[in-house]
């Protein structure tokens, strides 16, 4: 695996009062030119070795970062299903003094004409918040509990989003006095969104079957009201040093993954349980699960609760196939086939004709880069259930496994 660069801060500071929002606003930026940045990220990342994640991020990170400089910047990848942080590169984030913050309104309250929510709803992958602001950015919440405190005047997001799902997120600040970013920087940003997550999409296709010294038990962590670990098991340590984020010195303990997590169980209730999914720096899959407890009594303190353990073959599968980029009619084909039907059954069921399930199977082949029904379900099973069938029935904490042979054909 070939590790991106790593981005000059220097060089990629946005600087001080260099143009004037008027005269910015009369920029523009040609279309050749936002093709050309298009291009050549695309070119980068398809590269001659395959990327992990973190490269993928990096790697766009730093050609987003030259065409649009900004103060403070980080890129963070999201669960397409719950939207919460599963990772990403912190180097040059926020502080880590706002992030307690910045979760709660981005993920309990879900507050904000930006927020993660609202923009996977819209049909462009860019927003800026002076933009969604009307100007009035002081009225903003996240201004005020986040960028202001932190010295930062304006944010740019650019949302990696393939369809309806959403991959990942840059988010790119400038300081107060900094100039202001421009129409020309915003298209330009843009256009960095779709090769990335195709890239993005891709690298979470390279995990192998080769299970290293990957924990095969969960792990639990238990946390108060003020965020404080109460305990956490050494199998739960181990999930969350996998997990793919990389952080400020002199570090966080544990990933803002979890962080974001935990916050959104917060606003669940009790006894919810709120999940994410993670693909760890080996490959492999981690399915974190929260809740709240609270034990007798009206006086006792509510715990999170937080599960880590190995993904189960049945969302390795979900995932796989939304890693895979498949409509979603092409998705329903592609259940169909991975449950055995056949051409004609699966035209019944979908009511569609045969000729119209060949073409989605053309195109879900293509996708997955094989070319056949057989070839698609060994995929799908090397990924989704082959790692698991060496596995002793006894973790290597001497529990019984749950999915342990007896127990299944009981």
């Amino acid at each position: 695996m070939t590790s991106a660069s790593r981005p000059d801060p220097e060089r990629h500071t946005a600087g001080s009062g260099r143009t004037g929002r008027s005269g910015a606003r009369a920029a523009a930026v040609a279309p050749a030119a936002r093709d050309a940045l298009a291009d050549a990220l695309a070119r980068r990342l398809r590269g001659t070795e395959p990327l992990g994640a973190l490269d993928v991020l990096q790697a766009s990170a730093d050609a987003l970062l030259t065409a649009v400089p900004a103060d403070i910047w980080c890129a963070v990848m999201l669960d397409p299903a719950t939207l919460l942080d599963t990772g990403g590169l912190h180097e040059y984030g926020f502080p880590r003094s706002v992030m307690p913050r910045l979760f709660e309104i981005e993920h309990a309250d879900q507050a904000g004409v930006d927020n993660i929510r609202a923009l996977a709803r819209r049909t462009t992958p860019v927003s800026l918040l002076s933009d969604s602001m009307a100007g009035r950015v002081a009225e903003s919440v996240y201004y005020r509990d986040v960028l202001r405190p932190s010295g930062l005047s304006d944010e740019l997001r650019v949302l990696l989003r393939d369809g309806s799902r959403t991959w990942g997120l840059f988010v790119l600040c400038r300081a107060d006095g900094s100039r202001p970013f421009t129409p020309a920087e915003v298209a330009l940003a843009a256009s960095v969104s779709a090769p990335a997550t195709t890239a993005l999409r891709r690298s979470l296709l390279l995990g192998g079957i080769d299970r290293d010294d990957v924990p095969d038990a969960a792990g639990l962590l238990i946390l108060d009201d003020d965020q404080r670990i109460r305990l956490c098991t050494s199998t739960a340590e181990r999930w969350l040093s996998l997990v793919q984020e990389a952080h400020p010195a002199p570090g966080h303990r544990y990933p803002f993954a979890l962080d974001a997590l935990t916050h959104k169980v917060r606003s669940a209730g009790l006894g919810v349980q709120v999940q994410s999914r993670a693909i760890s720096r080996t490959g492999h899959w981690i399915t974190l699960s929260a809740w709240r407890e609270k034990a007798e009594g009206e006086e006792s303190e509510a715990l999170t609760y937080v599960s880590l353990a190995p993904s189960r073959p049945g969302e390795l599968t979900a995932i796989v196939l939304d890693a895979y980029g498949l409509t979603p009619r092409e998705r329903q084909v592609a259940q169909h086939v991975l449950l055995g039907r056949s051409t004609a059954e699966v035209a019944d069921s979908l009511h569609i004709g045969e000729y119209t399930v060949q073409d989605h199977l053309r195109k879900v082949f293509d996708k997955a880069g094989v070319r056949s029904r057989r070839e698609f379900t060994g995929e799908l099973f090397q990924r989704c259930y082959l790692p698991r069938l060496d596995d002793p029935p006894l973790t290597t904490d001497g529990r019984m496994r749950n999915d342990a042979p007896d127990e299944r054909r009981a």
